[in-house]
């Protein structure tokens, strides 16, 4: 029987390229929101979904769950070369909650629509997730060995700062990733088309660390119809809109600074970086990204007070979003504290560090290599991400991070809208790309 006509009666070849969106889409359909209180309702049924993708080709995955319901996945896989360093591969399955209403698409229905799959964790992360699983899937039904040993983690709990996802991993179960000295994950690789002849590849190299925090005024109570000098509401709302309005100093970090001059070298223009307005609109869709990597921030984002309309009320509380560069942690608390002022007590929710690498080395190669296979005019650039991953747990056992998601863009997606948006959607035609780029990757690494 000759190949053509084996393949009409078995049907057509099952590849990585071919299953990544099903396997997208699949993963989607698992409503796994984490709302930060722990009642999300579907991590441990994504972790057992993974398990059983990568069991159906003689893995043994484990499961690793830190509380009820919050179950991470993690499985090595043997390399050619076992003497040399592990690479990690992580994911995390939990993503910020969706209203239904507010889409175009029910977010956890996870349709085809405009050569896109839409919902909730199209980008953030489910497609890194998919195109992972479906990369060693595939190397697995051909029997290729990747170089060295992979860990595959895909874990809970990263949405809400990974307490019951990566962090408990690397404090519970290091063991998992002995010999790992470099992995990829999520937020980098993704494309920035500057004209016919460059397409910028971001790869994350830093992050900014965290200050998730609650403010409190306390006040005097009283009766809402007299006046009332120390109300704990007016002096609360007073620093939070100073906060809010707050433009921290301008701080170019060596990550930020060695990507403007690849841009500045793409665009083939010199550009200033105490004048960023020009350059900012240059990058179209992604400068909500690189703006917010120029200095500090502090974003109020919750206000709480008072039980009823005619007492005012002893005590007003507010949340804040804060996010520092690497190496601005201590001039970021500084600066928080006195625009607050000294009325303002301040209380850390959720703090994490901020995280640099430098964009050298072997593997930083070896993803150079497989975006230009792929994409002749790719060129692969370091970054700072706005905010933070789960890289900043695997850093603690020594593991250099990168974020390598790789994902080629029609130009006018407005991709950093759809981290945590409405109507979050992926191109598929972007993840066979990704799939094709990771496997080389692997090849290379």
């Amino acid at each position: 029987m000759s190949d053509s006509k084996a393949e009409r009666v078995a049907g057509p070849k099952v590849t990585g390229e071919s299953e990544v969106a099903e396997i997208c889409r699949d993963l989607i359909r698992i409503d796994t929101s984490n709302y930060g209180d722990g009642s999300g309702p579907g991590e441990r049924k994504a972790a057992e979904y993974v398990a059983e993708q990568l069991a159906e080709f003689g893995l043994e995955p484990q499961i690793f769950e830190s509380a009820k319901g919050r179950a991470s996945t993690v499985v090595r896989i043997e390399g050619e070369d076992r003497s040399r360093p592990g690479l990690l591969i992580h994911g995390h399955t939990d993503v910020v909650p969706a209203n239904a209403a507010d889409w175009t698409y029910d977010p956890f229905a996870g349709e085809i629509a405009d050569g896109c799959v839409w919902g909730r964790g199209a980008v953030d992360m489910k497609d890194m997730d998919a195109m992972t699983l479906a990369v060693v899937r595939d190397r697995l039904r051909t029997g290729r060995k990747p170089p060295r040993d992979l860990v595959l983690a895909f874990v809970a709990d990263e949405e809400a700062g990974g307490t019951y996802g990566a962090r408990y991993l690397v404090d519970k179960h290091p063991g998992l990733f002995e010999g790992v000295t470099e992995a990829i994950g999520e937020v980098g690789g993704f494309s920035f088309t500057v004209n016919d002849q460059v397409r910028l590849y971001l790869v994350e190299t830093a992050e900014k660390g965290m200050h998730w925090m609650r403010l409190t005024v306390e006040g005097r109570a009283g009766h809402g119809s007299m006046e009332n000098d120390d109300n704990a509401i007016t002096e609360l709302c007073e620093a939070v809109a100073r906060l809010g309005r707050h433009k921290f100093p301008l701080r170019i970090t060596k990550t930020v600074r060695a990507f403007l001059d690849e841009l500045s070298d793409a665009l083939g223009v010199e550009l200033d970086p105490e004048n960023m307005d020009e350059t900012l609109r240059v990058l179209g869709g992604i400068a909500k990204m690189i703006g917010t990597t120029l200095r500090n921030t502090a974003q109020p984002t919750m206000l709480g007070a008072g039980y009823k309309v005619n007492v005012i009320p002893g005590q007003a509380t507010a949340h804040v979003d804060g996010r520092f560069l690497p190496g601005y942690e201590e001039e970021f608390l500084a600066d928080l504290d006195r625009v607050l002022g000294p009325r303002v007590k301040r209380e850390s929710l959720h703090s994490d560090k901020a995280i640099e690498t430098g964009f050298d080395g072997a593997l930083v190669e070896a993803m150079q290599l497989a975006l230009k296979a792929e994409d002749p005019i790719a060129r692969a650039v370091p970054y700072c991400l706005s905010g933070g991953t789960d890289a900043k747990s695997f850093q603690d056992l020594g593991i250099r991070c990168f974020g390598f998601a790789p994902l080629q863009l029609p130009p006018d997606l407005d991709f950093a809208g759809m981290f945590h948006g409405v109507d979050e959607r992926v191109p598929v035609d972007g993840l066979k790309f990704g799939v094709r780029v990771l496997d080389r990757f692997i090849d290379a690494c």
